[in-house]
């Protein structure tokens, strides 16, 4: 198939709970009176929209549009109330780097559980370790554990471990945005490489001048729907000035 990534009329809803004090006179009045719905956000709703192989698209929008969850339903870590998510290949997740991570055990120890996780044998994992460790950078810390890391740290070691599983989706999402310049032009120069090798890629971000460089397609999410979509300078102008219009 041509399609790495389809959605069709894809909505999540998720479920507000709200404490309560816990007092005799709260739960009594609870049982004497009629249950109410639980209170409810629609956190997306009708996406629909197809990314094909070797493709880059873009998302941007707002804090709170959608987008996380979006990327969530699409890495299979959440599944839709409503609708349907395919995904065809090898997905190479960076919603956040390090995620997936044991704090309790060691880098070394992470790398296996983390590609495993993504798909790698033992023998695969094997092959890789010393580049791997070596992109990373992160010296002897590699055989400590990881609760004792940086936020950087556990940044080069979740980006190694993506660098070398090969994805045959990449999902990135604001993954640029910790570690020092040269961890960033070093995470630039590898999503460039998935790219140039006909990778598909599905990048969420703030930096309208990555997208820009990045990505030939952008979708806006506002509150939980498509506001727009084309080509990535059209969209980001749209977004800028902040006037929706119908999607595409």
């Amino acid at each position: 198939m041509d399609c790495a990534i389809r959605l069709c009329n894809v909505s999540k809803c998720y479920r507000i709970v709200r404490q309560q004090p816990f007092l005799a006179s709260t739960l009594f009045r609870a049982l004497l009176r009629r249950s109410r719905p639980p209170d409810v956000h629609w956190a997306l709703r009708d996406i629909s929209f197809d990314v094909q192989k070797g493709e880059a698209v873009g998302v941007i929008g707002s804090n709170g549009s959608g987008k996380s969850t979006l990327l969530s339903l699409i890495a299979r870590t959440s599944y839709p109330t409503s609708g349907e998510v395919h995904v065809h290949g090898r997905v190479g997740p960076l919603l956040e780097l390090g995620a997936g991570f044991a704090p309790e055990l060691t880098g070394l120890e992470n790398i296996y559980l983390n590609a495993s996780l993504l798909g790698l044998q033992r023998k695969e994992v094997d092959a890789k370790l010393d580049s791997i460790i070596a992109y990373a950078g992160i010296g002897d810390f590699v055989y400590s554990p990881l609760s004792t890391y940086s936020t950087g740290m556990s940044a080069r070691l979740g980006f190694a471990v993506i660098a070398h599983i090969d994805p045959d989706v990449l999902l990135v999402a604001e993954a640029l945005s910790v570690g020092d310049q040269d961890f960033q032009r070093k995470c630039m120069e590898t999503m460039e490489g998935f790219k140039r090798r006909g990778k598909t890629m599905f990048l969420v971000t703030h930096d309208m001048p990555l997208v820009q460089r990045m990505c030939e397609r952008t979708i806006w999410i506002d509150k939980g729907r498509i506001a727009a979509q084309g080509p990535s300078a059209d969209v980001i102008a749209h977004y800028t000035d902040r006037s929706p219009r119908p999607p595409s």
